[in-house]
């Protein structure tokens, strides 16, 4: 009978996974689609380049402050519920912003999509530690950003074609609606864990009693450990680093600097930035399954990121900041290929501290992220501004210079992150190279 719910938990734990990376999915879309409706929302609401960096990075900042919360959340309350919880608010959000007729509402909608999406991301993870075993844990964390990125890829060249077929309104009220169903369907499909389902555990640190219900003082003891440990914050400043150029460029900026700078209309500008998104795809499950298979954090973390710094160097120096127009697709994979050395930060994360505050672990170097992506998103805009008077291609070199500054910086912090030897060197030390 044992053997008959594990069998039966190890296939169900699809359909929640299924669910769940569906969610994500819609997540990617709202973190991308701004660069395309740009010109939309400029001509709807007088938007200038700073206004519009603002805007972008609206998303950003809201799920920057939520992530400490929605980690405390799915720590106590449950995936389930905050999850289901989240995905309503998105697609209320998505309404909001479809129906928005001045600046504030507008901002107002996508920052409340930003709290909505917040929960997605961490809630994965905390169902990923549940129905996965250890060493399943960084390809599945690759698998989920594979996925998720499908989003990005919609909210591309498919976006721009949906405008121009519909409005970028009835678009966005129509991701809107998906979202608000995908809601209900995750109320009633997740289970946080198998003992939920009165099956037997999956993850190997359930076995033990390490994993149990905590309450609101223990979540706050284990937050502020958190806070207090000294690996979290390279950890913290890597993340933010990686994903916020990649996230910025494909987001935000990519898309105006190849039709400023290049001449391009905005369906093949999305079709060009649009091989970033499919290098994260790519790279995202390389970068978890290879470390995993080589039961190793560091080198795969090192390596990518020197590399992504090199791809930023060539997209600043080849041509005066001016590529080939047939290197833009290779260069713009490598660059999103390299990027995916992020997604080892959550591994980290959760191989640094105790098991017991997974979410909470998580929650915090997320906020890096979206607090650098948010960073990065507004400067690259004000760079943009404050050189109007130069030609496009100066103002947009300028703004990747700041772009390499931030891969450099995270390659600088690789250094400084432990190599767990995939473990959580909580329980087992021995196995930490300091």
């Amino acid at each position: 009978m044992r053997q008959q719910k594990q069998t039966f938990g190890l296939t169900y734990r699809w359909v929640i996974w299924g669910i769940m990376v569906l969610s994500y999915m819609v997540v990617f879309f709202h973190r991308l689609a701004a660069g395309v409706v740009r010109p939309d929302l400029e001509s709807a609401f007088g938007l200038g380049a700073s206004s519009f960096g603002l805007l972008a990075s609206m998303y950003f900042y809201a799920y920057m402050l939520m992530q400490i919360p929605v980690g405390l959340l799915a720590d106590s309350l449950g995936a389930r519920k905050t999850v289901s919880a989240g995905m309503l608010l998105a697609g209320a959000g998505s309404l909001v912003f479809a129906t928005a007729h001045g600046q504030g509402v507008l901002m107002f909608g996508r920052f409340l999509v930003g709290i909505g999406v917040s929960t997605v991301f961490i809630c994965i993870l905390k169902i990923q530690s549940r129905w996965f075993r250890e060493r399943e844990f960084a390809t599945m964390s690759g698998c989920t950003n594979f996925i998720g990125n499908l989003g990005g890829v919609m909210a591309q060249a498919p976006l721009a074609m949906a405008v121009a077929a519909f409005s970028w309104r009835t678009t966005f009220a129509g991701i809107g609606a998906f979202s608000l169903a995908l809601g209900v369907l995750c109320y009633l499909l997740i289970r946080n864990a198998p003992s939920d389902m009165g099956l037997p555990p999956i993850n190997e640190t359930q076995t033990s009693g390490t994993i149990s219900g905590v309450d609101l003082k223990e979540l706050v003891a284990g937050l502020i450990t958190v806070l207090k440990c000294w690996r979290t914050w390279p950890n913290f400043i890597f993340l933010g680093c990686l994903s916020g150029i990649y996230l910025a460029f494909s987001g935000a900026w990519g898309v105006s600097f190849l039709r400023e700078v290049y001449g391009m209309d905005g369906t093949s500008a999305s079709m060009h930035v649009v091989w970033v998104v499919y290098g994260v795809m790519a790279g995202g499950f390389f970068t978890g399954w290879i470390s995993d298979r080589l039961g190793r954090r560091r080198p795969p973390l090192v390596g990518l990121t020197a590399l992504s710094t090199l791809a930023w160097a060539v997209l600043v120096t080849w041509g005066g900041g001016k590529p080939p127009l047939m290197a833009l697709k290779p260069l713009f994979f490598v660059i999103g290929f390299s990027a995916t050395a992020y997604i080892l930060s959550w591994a980290v994360a959760k191989e640094t501290q105790s098991p017991r505050f997974t979410g909470v672990a998580m929650s915090v170097i997320n906020m890096g992220s979206f607090l650098w992506t948010a960073f990065i998103t507004t400067t690259m805009g004000n760079i943009i501004e404050a050189m109007q008077t130069q030609p496009a291609l100066a103002q947009y070199r300028a703004a990747v210079v700041f772009c390499l500054a931030c891969s450099a910086l995270g390659l600088v912090c690789t250094f400084l992150m432990p190599e767990t030897r995939c473990r959580n060197i909580t329980m087992d030390p021995v196995n930490s190279d300091s």
